[in-house]
């Protein structure tokens, strides 16, 4: 988080003088601290928004380490790490912010679908492979210690070893949960204690592809009632029950969702459980969540990751969360059945965030076209592509224009806008990011920018100034502080170069609340 951005979690309110002079007043509207998070701020307790704003791994400004899928999230002390399918791990101890902390690279690479599990001492991982590394510290150096071996000790060449899960029961037991592909399901045995390599049992299938439960068909209409890619399976256990998480139906298609099976044993039989799919979403920002993992928050509230879906370009992913909640039979479920796309509290901020996560502000700017400015633009990449809430458009500048500005009227829809008023309290950008093998990149290393805001669209003042960062992250979150405005704009001052990668804004959306009538 930069300097200004802590400045702007102090509670302070800004009012932009609707004369339209660029004079901000600030009111404090908070002297003391919450001694609680019964009800949290905006502006000073910690928010999210989805996608997660991740770093990136590359030090050049490519969007190398960005498109992310399969994550794995394992909790160390009071540290969480993230593994995932094109990178990491990352660290954080708030869920929230992610920074880059690759594993020794005196040992092996992180492989595709990594999952990572900690048992007697030891880290274990494994990914869509026949090997198995363990490593004394969780970045490593990870070694191998053998290929996954049947009942009589044989390496295994007769069953898919694919999307795996290494499950450790409270009584210290484990179990190897792995998805068989296409159509196959999900499978389950028993490990041996004293060598993880070893199956004690051969591989019993759960479940596996049902075409009457319609979402897990392929295809983005759901219409390919014969086919199906079950994978990614999760395995943890709460008050006696055990949740088997899988996705279907193939992480090419905007449907891939994440359902659950439930069981009272690790070896089952499990039973498909109601209120499924957990999460499915196809439309908007966030969209194709599913092969995730779930993990206890700072305070013991558990939260879903998953990844999310982009329509282009093909194969393109982001890393989303979202709080888990349970009913009193202990059915699992995430608010709505489908991702947050608007700014969440952040874990460990709101009891039963499961209920109580949404922080109440909702996107101003999306289809605002009226009056939009952009400063430049190439053919075919308008700036209302910017403002479409999708992620398959972007606006794209002309590239001899040196800082692009991008302008959103805020009441850009009349008759019906004209009576409302706005405060604004944070935004998101998502830059457009190809496949990061470029190699050509140049200029700074880091999106940088400044967001600024006007009552008249002539008077602008600032709002967050980002015109040194370092960090490359091709998700930008950021906490405004709160403002009474009609006119947002986003300028351009130094992007990551590249001929084959021009700079294009996917999604630049601006969050708030209407005020009333009459309010102030």
């Amino acid at each position: 988080m930069s300097v200004l951005n802590r400045t702007f979690l102090n509670g302070t309110f800004l009012t932009l003088m609707v004369w339209g002079t660029a004079t901000l007043v600030a009111q404090s509207e908070h002297a003391e601290a919450l001694g609680d998070h019964s009800s949290p701020v905006i502006g000073k307790d910690l928010r999210y928004v989805n996608p997660l704003n991740i770093e990136a791994t590359s030090k050049d400004g490519s969007p190398q380490g960005v498109s992310l899928g399969d994550p794995t999230v394992v909790r160390d002390g009071n540290s969480y790490y993230m593994f995932a399918t094109g990178g990491g791990p990352w660290t954080s101890e708030d869920l929230v912010y992610w920074r880059y902390t690759p594993v020794d690279p005196t040992g092996v690479p992180i492989p595709t679908a990594p999952h990572v599990v900690k048992y007697d001492g030891y880290f274990y991982m494994a990914g869509n492979g026949t090997q198995l590394y363990r490593s004394s510290k969780i970045l490593g150096p990870y070694k191998e210690i053998g290929p996954w071996l049947d009942q009589n000790g044989k390496p295994y060449t007769t069953i898919h070893v694919f999307d795996i899960n290494i499950f450790v029961d409270t009584d210290n037991k484990p179990y190897l949960y792995m998805a068989k592909g296409e159509t196959g399901g999900v499978w389950v045995a028993p490990l041996d204690p004293k060598n993880l390599t070893r199956l004690l049992a051969a591989p019993k299938t759960l479940f596996a592809f049902d075409s009457s439960q319609v979402w897990e068909r392929s295809g983005d209409a759901n219409e390919r009632t014969y086919y199906s890619w079950i994978e990614g399976p999760w395995v943890f256990k709460r008050n006696g029950i055990y949740y088997l998480e899988f996705s279907a139906s193939g992480t090419e298609w905007l449907t891939y969702a994440t359902g659950v099976y439930t069981s009272r044993d690790p070896l089952g039989p499990f039973t498909y459980a109601p209120g499924n799919p957990l999460l499915r979403k196809t439309t908007g920002i966030v969209t194709g969540p599913g092969h995730g993992s779930v993990v206890q928050g700072p305070n013991g509230d558990w939260w879903q990751f998953y990844l999310t879906v982009l329509p282009t370009p093909p194969g393109g992913r982001r890393i989303g969360m979202d709080p888990i909640g349970f009913d009193a039979s202990g059915n699992m479920f995430v608010r709505g059945g489908v991702p947050s796309s608007t700014p969440q509290w952040a874990p460990g901020v709101v009891a039963d965030p499961a209920h109580n996560g949404d922080s109440g502000s909702i996107p101003l700017s999306i289809g605002k076209t009226r009056n939009l400015i952009a400063s430049s633009l190439r053919a075919g990449r308008d700036a209302a592509y910017a403002i479409d809430n999708s992620n398959g458009t972007w606006w794209e500048p002309a590239e001899t224009d040196a800082q692009p500005s991008i302008t959103v009227d805020l009441l850009g829809i009349q008759p019906f806008d004209k009576r409302y008023q706005y405060t604004v309290d944070s935004s998101r950008i998502e830059f457009r990011a190809l496949d990061g093998r470029d190699g050509g990149f140049s200029g700074s290393t880091a999106f940088r920018y400044k967001i600024e805001a006007s009552s008249d669209g002539k008077h602008f003042a600032p709002l967050v100034d980002k015109s040194n960062s370092t960090i490359t992250s091709y998700t930008q979150f950021d906490e405004l502080p709160p403002t009474r405005c009609r006119f947002i704009r986003l300028t351009l001052i130094d992007w990551p170069r590249s001929i084959n990668q021009p700079l294009g804004i996917t999604e630049f959306t601006i969050f708030g609340k209407y005020i009333e009538p009459g309010k102030r």
